[in-house]
């Protein structure tokens, strides 16, 4: 079964008619590659998948190999390749730009800043994860929520299935491909650590906690979550800081990006377990998080916390707008005293509340429910 993926197409395409470099990023096994697919067949020999040792060899001299080639080149897992990107400015700067250039990665942490250095002012970067609701249809919400967006997870013939699939695509990244990456840590640590974060999701991070359970120092607790952010499965949803006399978070939120993931991680391997357990509500306000991100366009995210323990969980900047989410799994969405703080402190367009039930309403002029199922809608839902 194929899942159409027309929006994250005509982004690509786009943002190719713009720039001569594209650069596409999302974690392993999320679609990069069917994605390419649409522009460019993988026999074209414009086409260079750096995990298939023949594409390796034709880049032994990747000046001999990339200078003829016209229209669109594709390159895939291009973090085996770092050393590629002082070429790659070199040929967008051709003055005829014969071609253009996708480029495909599954690391975002050297990646994006050997790109940035290299094709700054050349490239374009898009982010994608798994599929989502504005893919799928509103009908798959539970279903999405319950085996995560990776296709091959969600596309499943059986929850087992779906099960025997995300537990090795947590063992392959963890004993494959970060260490292919360059990472030097042993899988089974990453793995304890990874499960700790998992029980954190939703939560403000303190490095020192996880620290002391794995007898380790808080900077290698952070470099952990930093491997993993820079694998695009864990997100550290940075804090804003406003101007005001109050006491106010300065750590980062973490998230398990992928709810799929998050469910095997905590054990959850059938949907009685998920709804019994203590985080259904933390992994169902995550797996909103994540929708709310694919289906709204910002420049910016954030969230706000203050000591006193007024909380709002994203902020989303667009421009000069600033706008409030709360996500939230009740049946009944009402104005709670944080959001009165925020709109008051944070001096905030509005206030989206996103809920799991079917009615849209406003509860006040600068605060409206929104049906989770809402960002299945083509256009941006609010």
């Amino acid at each position: 079964m194929k899942i159409a993926r027309a929006a994250l197409v005509e982004t690509i395409r786009a943002a190719l008619e713009r720039n001569p470099v594209a650069v596409l990023i999302g974690p392993r096994q999320c679609g990069k590659t069917t994605l390419a697919r649409e522009f460019l067949s993988e026999n074209s020999t414009n086409y260079f998948d750096l995990e298939d040792p023949l594409s390796l060899a034709r880049l032994d001299e990747p000046k001999t190999a990339l200078e003829p080639l016209q229209g669109l080149v594709v390159i895939d897992e291009v973090q085996r390749r770092p050393d590629l990107f002082p070429l790659l400015r070199v040929l967008a700067d051709r003055r005829e730009r014969p071609a253009h250039f996708l480029i495909l990665g599954s690391a975002s942490g050297d990646l994006l800043r050997q790109s940035s250095e290299s094709l700054a002012g050349r490239m374009e970067r898009i982010e994608i994860g798994g599929f989502t609701l504005a893919e799928l249809g509103e009908q798959s919400a539970a279903k999405l929520w319950r085996r995560g967006g990776f296709p091959l997870a969600y596309l499943a013939r059986s929850e087992t299935d779906s099960v025997g699939w995300r537990r090795q695509f947590i063992r392959t990244l963890l004993e494959r491909d970060l260490p292919q990456w360059g990472t030097r840590v042993p899988a089974t640590a990453l793995l304890r650590f990874w499960t700790m974060v998992a029980h954190h999701h939703g939560q403000i991070w303190n490095a020192a906690e996880p620290a002391r359970a794995m007898g380790v120092n808080p900077s290698t607790s952070r470099r952990y979550l930093d491997l993993l952010t820079d694998a695009l499965v864990v997100r550290q949803l940075q804090p804003w800081y406003a101007n005001l006399g109050k006491r106010q978070v300065k750590s980062p939120k973490v998230y398990v990006r992928d709810s799929g993931l998050l469910h095997q991680l905590l054990g959850l391997e059938t949907e009685r377990a998920l709804l019994s357990h203590p985080k259904v509500g933390a992994s169902w306000e995550g797996f909103a998080i994540e929708q709310v991100l694919a289906a709204v366009p910002h420049d910016e995210v954030f969230f706000w916390a203050t000591h006193q323990g007024a909380e709002i969980d994203l902020l989303l900047r667009r421009g000069d707008r600033m706008v409030g989410v709360e996500c939230k799994r009740a049946d009944a969405a009402r104005v709670t005293p944080s959001i009165r703080i925020a709109l008051e402190d944070l001096n905030l367009e509005r206030v989206v509340v996103i809920y799991p039930g079917s009615k849209r309403f406003r509860l006040t002029d600068r605060v409206e429910v929104i049906p989770l199922e809402a960002l299945a809608e083509s256009a941006s839902p609010f």
